[in-house]
Order: C-alpha cells, then sequence, then structure tokens
C-alpha cells in the first residue's frame, strides 16, 4: 500500500478522524488525524507505527520495492531504495564495497568485522558518523549498519 492509495479512499477527511493504514493484511495501524489542510492530512504516530510507515513499498523502474529496508546489493553489497525530499522521486541508494561487481573483478570482498569495537570506532569516526547527512546518500546507510 502506498500513500496514493490512501489519499483516495479518505473522503471528507475531518479532524479526530481515525484513519487506519493495513500491512500485508496481518497488520493495522489506527492513526487519529490531527490536521487537514486542502488535500494535505497530519497523523500522529508513535515511533513504532513510524517506523511502519517508512517501509511503504514503492514503484521503482516499473516493478515494486520496499523504501527505507537496506538489502543485499547487485552492484555494491548493499542497496537501498529511498524517496528523495527534494524530488519526489524513489531513488536506489548503493554502498558497502564488495558485492557481485567486486568478484567479477577478482576483488576480495571486505568483511565487516564490527564485533571489533575499535575498527568500529574507527569507521564511525572516519565516515564522520555522528553527523550521517541524508537518507538519499550512501553515508547515512553505511552509518546506520555500523
Amino acid at each position: 500500500m502506498n500513500f496514493d492509495e490512501v489519499k483516495y479512499q479518505i473522503q471528507n477527511p475531518a479532524v479526530g478522524d481515525v484513519l487506519t493504514f493495513e500491512f500485508d493484511d496481518t497488520l493495522a495501524i489506527d492513526t487519529p488525524i490531527i490536521e487537514v489542510h486542502g488535500n494535505n492530512i497530519l497523523v500522529y504516530t508513535d515511533e513504532i507505527a513510524g517506523k511502519l510507515l517508512n517501509t511503504l513499498e514503492a514503484e521503482y523502474r516499473g516493478r515494486k520495492v520496499k523504501l527505507n529496508k537496506p538489502t543485499r546489493g547487485d552492484v555494491s553489497k548493499f542497496k537501498v531504495y529511498v524517496k528523495d525530499p527534494k524530488t519526489g522521486n524513489i531513488k536506489k541508494v548503493n554502498f558497502g564495497h564488495g558485492g557481485t561487481s567486486a568478484k567479477k573483478r577478482g576483488e576480495k570482498t571486505m568483511k565487516i568485522r564490527k564485533s571489533n569495537p575499535a575498527r568500529r570506532r574507527s569507521f564511525r569516526a572516519r565516515h564522520n558518523c555522528d553527523n550521517p547527512g541524508p537518507k538519499t546518500k550512501a553515508r547515512y546507510w553505511s552509518c546506520r549498519n555500523w
């Protein structure tokens, strides 16, 4: 389910109405409408509901993909699909060294070794993980994994 589908299911929303988001016929989130401005609706969500809503599906180059959910990559070690807030388009972000492209070139794929505290601390300092930047950049996702 994406927001476009939800938008057309609501007719004459009002403050105080409850909006239901359904996921895979097994999970539903009821959220109260806080504000209504024309076609825009502001709803209240707690932290768990917010995380679920961030993993909505979208369409990227003709196929359905899950947003904000890192998976094993094809070009790099990992990939994630995100919605670019500036353009509104879905963007594929590749991150991590390795993947099938490194194997084809005969390169070794790097092991993460994030269980070693010294390596973890060095990685996070080297990549400035205290300020990871926007979700549309590889550094954000790399730091999030570390």
